[in-house]
């Protein structure tokens, strides 16, 4: 199989209208802000595109979207996860044949499957589909398990199209162990954050990134990319630390409030997410304000 480095990949979020309805105007507008603001490829949907709160309809819609207005600029990567097997796989083929160019998948959501069960569950989702195929190795609190050294290099041995783990456990000693056994079998395997946290995989041997503060700090987001990628970590210090003041900040729903206040409204989340209150938000946009890195940001769409 062709080498896939996706580089710096974006992962947009979901706009809603007032009635909780997408709002496929504004998805196309972020995705050409996307596309101007340094995205090697882009991801739909991922978690901050709040996946788990579309129906499958929704997803297929809102992928087959984002490769038709994108048309072949950058690589689309569709994000094809479910708690059930034949949904998972149902979604991959869906992805292939809209025209994405790679799939990235979770172990099942929501539960704790048996090492075997996990194995097979994502050997299915790979086997059904021709183009590169990714496994995000998720935190365990919001998926319910995670993956293991061992079932990624089982999985390498049965799939051809498995190319890399998009990791967002940022588990040190698994993304240690995983390089250094993974790439015995597939010398090009990746491993790759799926977080602005880029400088600790970078050093210990990952590639690319997934960002999702890039709809916010576009620039912040790609002058770490490229410190890390040319593997100047000492400079890359200083922005790491601005990114990891920005994500404390935006954590835990506020994703969207922080782009609101960037000039990109995309409304409010779907629930059971809650949107910020009036007086949350104007405490977000003030500091916001007190961060200066972001003004350099490009303000509106």
């Amino acid at each position: 199989m062709k080498i896939f480095n996706p580089g710096l990949v974006h992962t947009p979020v979901t706009p809603f209208k007032r009635d909780h309805r997408i709002d496929f105007d504004s998805f196309g507008r972020l995705i050409e802000f996307h596309l101007k603001n340094g995205a090697d490829a882009i991801a739909v949907p991922m978690p901050a595109g709040e996946d788990v709160s579309l129906t499958d309809e929704e997803q297929r819609r809102l992928l087959e979207f984002a490769i038709e207005r994108i048309n072949g600029r950058v690589p689309v990567i569709a994000h094809a996860s479910d708690a059930g097997t034949s949904l998972a796989v149902a979604r991959a083929r869906h992805a292939e044949a809209a025209g994405a160019a790679a799939v990235v998948s979770h172990p099942p959501y929501f539960w704790h499957p048996k090492p075997e069960m996990i194995l097979k569950h994502l050997e299915q989702i790979g086997s059904a589909i021709r183009i590169p195929f990714y496994i995000c190795n998720p935190t365990v609190e919001t998926a319910g398990t995670s993956l293991t050294t061992e079932i990624t290099l089982q999985l390498i041995k049965r799939l051809d199209n498995y190319v890399g783990v998009v990791d967002s456990s940022l588990t040190w000693v698994y993304m240690i162990e995983t390089i250094s056994n993974a790439r015995n079998l597939n010398p090009h395997f990746q491993v790759i954050p799926d977080s602005d946290f880029m400088v600790p995989a970078a050093a210990i041997g990952g590639s690319g990134a997934f960002s999702p503060l890039s709809g916010v700090a576009p620039k912040l987001v790609r002058r770490l990319y490229s410190l890390c990628a040319n593997q100047r970590y000492t400079e890359a210090r200083k922005p790491q630390e601005e990114i990891a003041a920005l994500y404390h900040l935006v954590k835990n729903g506020r994703l969207k409030g922080a782009m609101r206040a960037m000039g990109r409204d995309c409304g409010q989340p779907r629930p059971p997410a809650l949107p910020l209150e009036a007086d949350e938000y104007e405490k977000l946009e003030r500091e916001l304000k007190t961060m200066p890195f972001l003004r350099e940001e490009p303000s509106g769409w």
